[in-house]
């Protein structure tokens, strides 16, 4: 007897969201019967989840991360959307899909959502998206190639920055002045400058200046 999947489809793309269904489809009709629903911003995959958590669960969630926010502006992307699916569908395996591959993102999403499946879509190939939904759904966690690599250059450290250092060094490496950061990370001039201070010391350059403090940020994999 095949297995039934109820799945929800979350991408602003009909052409992505074709190929994802045809893909999951044409190779595991055998194995599963599988029922896709498909939204294309935050307020109608917001809409479904809700529904979902009141009849019949979903059992996977293909969650891409820039979307159309809502409405009222209360999920602003694909990774607030996440979170909300999460404590709704708590069952629910989630696979993140994104075209975001820095290492800042990725540390976030990983940390705030912890999705059983993480797929960069540059990565992606049909039979890809097919390995890992055949893995997750027999519950194992899959990362694509650039996420594997986000990990593996994060087990070279002996330790680790919180999200504001993370968004300190991106933002950086990005062009932006440091008398310009607190347009885009929220905290102090004063306290900026003692982060990147704390940085370095634990980079072991106390008195390197910004482009050293990005070179060996780069060189451990930070950004």
């Amino acid at each position: 007897m095949k297995k039934k999947l109820k799945v929800l489809m979350i991408d602003d793309h009909p052409m992505i969201i074709e190929g994802y269904k045809n893909t999951l489809l044409g190779e595991n009709q055998k194995e599963y019967q599988i029922k896709i629903d498909i939204a294309s911003n935050c307020d109608d995959a917001y809409e479904k989840i809700v529904k979902a958590s009141e009849s019949t669960p979903y059992d996977m969630l293909f969650v891409d991360i820039k979307l159309p926010p809502s409405s009222d502006g209360t999920i602003t992307s694909g990774e607030d959307l996440a979170k909300h699916a999460k404590e709704l569908l708590p069952k629910a395996k989630i696979i993140i899909l994104t075209m975001h591959r820095e290492d800042h993102r990725i540390h976030n999403i990983l940390k705030n959502i912890n999705p059983a499946g993480f797929l960069i879509k540059s990565d992606l190939t049909s039979s890809e998206l097919l390995l890992a939904f055949n893995n997750i759904v027999k519950g194992k966690a899959y990362y694509s190639a650039t996420v594997n690599d986000h990990f593996r250059k994060m087990m070279t450290n002996k330790f680790s920055l919180d999200e504001k250092n993370l968004k300190i060094l991106y933002h950086l490496s990005r062009g932006v002045k440091t008398k310009n950061l607190p347009n885009y990370v929220s905290l102090s001039l004063s306290a900026i400058e003692k982060r990147k201070n704390q940085i370095k010391e634990m980079f072991s350059i106390a008195k390197a200046d910004d482009q050293k403090l990005l070179e060996e940020a780069r060189r451990r994999g930070f950004i």
